[in-house]
Order: structure tokens, then sequence, then C-alpha cells
């Protein structure tokens, strides 16, 4: 096996740079040239400053404004980062030892870089905050969605870790809040077929095979709202909204179902009261049988109020989404 290729500039942020493989033919005169034509959506003046800023590397160093095109070769850079609006919540931490980091990830939080998140996800948080560049998630969780999240140290046992979750080898367990049906029957396990599109923001249930299975039962209820205690067996992106909304109790604070609402990036009021509570698995390292429980609480079902009050600021913000409670873990 071929050896991965070390960047030959450090991360930033905590993020590691971006790479790219230069084609193995072309008739470009120059690098600039190439990227001009490889990169439209980033205008030539801007890409001509980063290689007179030297801010574009290959494995010798950093490639200037003449610099060749090299058939085959390979160059490493830092995005531009977008105008990102800070999620004002904190990660806390559950779990940590040698391999592993279990964290209690806060509503509005993406877990990992993508789109218009970047420097606020927890992975980049994480990696700068601790001190872990090379922290990598075993799984992801919904931004909208708080809990645990479980991120691997090691970077040798990450697939290890993941391939737990591939393989649907970790128990899931989640609590909501939505409104309180007398009338449905629980508990019951929900079986449905369900469809997300690329570029399309909801999911939706259509016939067809199944392919996403959850458990519902109601833990308890009062003053209309529901808590409900889901198990899911399967992963399909929305899954546990989707089928709370299909039962008629669509979760408290959900802007996708049952109707699509957009929600701009810096209102952080009425978060959707989902939370991932429980993790647990046997490990794949000594077999050991672990357990991870989510230190924080629904608002909702605390304070409805407080939780459907717009914050004043930072400090009331923190207070609406969730409540904490003493997180703890099982294991060796």
């Amino acid at each position: 096996m071929r050896r991965k290729l070390r960047p030959p500039i450090p991360p930033r942020h905590g993020l590691d740079p971006a790479r790219l493989k230069l084609p193995a033919e072309g008739d470009w005169p120059t690098l600039l040239a190439h990227l001009v034509d490889r990169l439209p959506r980033v205008a030539p003046d801007r890409i001509e400053q980063m290689l007179r800023e030297e801010r574009i590397h290959g494995l010798d160093g950093p490639l200037g404004v003449d610099a060749p095109f090299e058939p085959g070769s390979f160059i490493w850079f830092h995005r531009d980062l977008p105008d990102e609006v800070p999620v004002p919540f904190e990660i806390s931490v559950v779990h940590r030892d040698e391999h592993l980091l279990v964290v209690d990830k806060p509503h509005f939080l993406a877990t990992i870089p993508r789109g218009r998140h970047i420097l606020e996800t927890a992975l980049v948080r994480l990696r700068r905050d601790l001190d872990l560049p090379h922290l990598s998630p075993a799984h992801r969780l919904d931004r909208v969605t708080a809990g645990l999240v479980m991120f691997v140290i090691t970077p040798e046992l990450r697939g290890k870790y993941q391939t737990l979750f591939r393989d649907r080898r970790v128990h899931k367990e989640y609590e909501a809040i939505a409104p309180h049906d007398p009338a449905l029957e629980l508990p019951r396990t929900v079986r449905s077929r369900i469809v997300k599109e690329r570029g399309v923001l909801a999911a939706r249930e259509e016939p067809g095979p199944v392919n996403a299975e959850t458990h519902v039962e109601l833990a308890e209820h009062r003053d209309g709202l529901g808590r409900y205690r889901l198990i899911p067996s399967t992963g399909r992106t929305h899954q546990l909204r989707v089928h709370l909304s299909g039962l008629g109790v669509p979760i408290l604070g959900d802007d996708f179902y049952p109707e699509l609402r957009e929600k701009p990036l810096d209102d952080f009021t009425k978060p959707l009261q989902l939370l991932a509570k429980v993790l647990a698995f046997d490990d794949p390292l000594t077999g050991t049988p672990r357990r991870f429980t989510s230190g924080l609480r629904l608002a909702a079902w605390d304070d409805l109020a407080a939780w459907a009050a717009p914050p004043a600021g930072t400090g009331d913000a923190a207070a609406v989404t969730c409540a904490r409670t003493g997180s703890r873990s099982t294991a060796p």
C-alpha cells in the first residue's frame, strides 16, 4: 500500500489543508492557468494573489505565480473561510481516554465542516480547544440535534469505531419532546421507506421496501406534551423526525416536518427538542461493554415558556437550549 502523503503545511484553525492532484496530462503553461480553469468559482485574481502570498504549496515548498504546471503532482492550500455566525453554546466532554472522546454537542452546532459551517463545528472546535489535531468523528449528528457524539483520538483506530456504526452494532437511544396524543397507541415500532434526495432539504416517506425502523415509547406526559423514548434500528436522514411527524406528533422546534419553514442561521430560538441520549456498544479493541449517557435535558420539558421565548443574549440563549445534569459514562 502507498503511504498517504503528509501535507507540507500544518493545519489552520483545526482544519487540514485541501489537497489537489494535478491531471496526468495537460497543456497549461503554468499552475495558475490550470487552477483558473479548474476552479471557476474562485476569481482568477484571488488565485494569483494566493500564489504571490505563497499560500499554495507543493511537496518541496511554496509555489509562486510563475510555477509551471507539473502533471500528476500534488498541491496543498487552505481554502478561504466563509463568514460564519458564532454558535453561542459550549461543547461539554462526557468521556475521554487514550482513544475515544465522547461529547455533548449543543443544538445548532454542526458535527463536521460542510458548506457554510466550517469553524463553527464540533470537530474544528474540539481539535483546536483540546489540541487534538488528528481527531476524527466516528459518526455524525444533525446540526439541530443535541447530545452525544463520539470522536476517535487515535487515527489508526478510526475505522474500527466507524465500523460499529456502519454495521449497526451501536445501541442508540434518543429523547424527544412532542405533543401528547392520548389516542396514539404506544409503544410501537414504526417501519417505513424514507427517501432523501440530494439538494432537497426534507426527506419523505413513500411506498416501497422498508429501510427505516424506529421503536417509539412514551416515557411520561403532562400539560399536553409527551416525553418520548426513541430507539432507531436504522439511521436514515431525519428518520426520527419523519417518523414522529408521521404519527401526528411532530417534535417541538422542528422546522422541516410536517411543514418546511426557513430559519436564519443566526436564529437560535426554539431549538429542536431532540436529544441523542445513549450510546452503548462492545469496544472493538477489548470487547468490554461501554455505555455513555448525555448530561443534557431538553428545555421544553422543564420550562416550555423559557424554551419558546427569544433569548436576550448569549447567556440567555444557552439557558433555553438544554439544561445540564451530570454526564456519566461506563467504560473501562
